[in-house]
């Protein structure tokens, strides 16, 4: 590998750039803003400011997302799972 690949790769790493770019992309394809170079601008603001802990990092599920996938895993209605069980959820 050249040396310029592989500062790039590190570049890369280092910034964590792939994940934001996917965690980015994720969001338009979730919410489909009618402007979606504005959305962009603004979840990168609220990334910004959540960075400083002026805000909330911007998510892509709520809580009632968060419940919903809770009552999925706890199909016995215990108020619980397991740890295997909450690997398996946060694979996905």
């Amino acid at each position: 590998m050249a040396a310029g690949e592989e500062q790039s790769r590190e570049y890369l790493r280092r910034h964590r750039l792939p994940e934001l770019l996917h965690r980015l992309g994720a969001l338009l394809l979730f919410h489909r803003p009618e402007k979606p170079r504005e959305f962009l601008i603004q979840v990168l603001e609220r990334v910004k400011a959540g960075r400083r802990a002026e805000g909330e990092y911007p998510f892509l599920m709520d809580e009632a997302n968060v419940d919903a996938m809770f009552s999925l895993l706890d199909v016995l209605g215990q108020g619980h799972i397991r740890p295997a069980q909450y690997r398996e959820g946060a694979s996905t």
